[in-house]
């Protein structure tokens, strides 16, 4: 299933309301956004994959409709998979996106 172009729409909104500068790439199926070149967060299969790195990562799986994020079948530590996230708010999804940029922030940019 494509990715939901609607919720890519407020991904990018709430990343750039939060100062990013995000840049879309088609991956996997869906799109990611890059940020200083470094993914940060993406969609696809009604599911929004959010890299929240290792020091939030646990706290971040306690979140409503997050759970790990597996990809090839093995867990991705750092990452979270959000299930149903067209249905988030917008300070949902604002919550998310903070998250996200507090850790791609820290990272050398590409």
């Amino acid at each position: 299933m494509p990715h939901d172009a609607d919720l890519a729409d407020r991904m990018k909104a709430a990343l750039r309301a939060r100062g990013a500068d995000p840049v879309l790439r088609k991956m996997f199926g869906g799109v990611a956004f890059m940020v200083n070149g470094n993914m940060s967060f993406g969609t696809s299969n009604e599911e929004m994959h959010v890299r929240v790195g290792p020091d939030q990562y646990d706290a971040c799986l306690k979140r409503p409709g997050a759970r790990l994020m597996e990809f090839t079948g093995r867990a991705m530590k750092g990452w979270v998979t959000v299930d149903g996230p067209a249905d988030l708010s917008e300070e949902e999804l604002g919550e998310w996106a903070e998250l996200t940029l507090n850790f791609v922030r820290t990272l050398p940019a590409k």
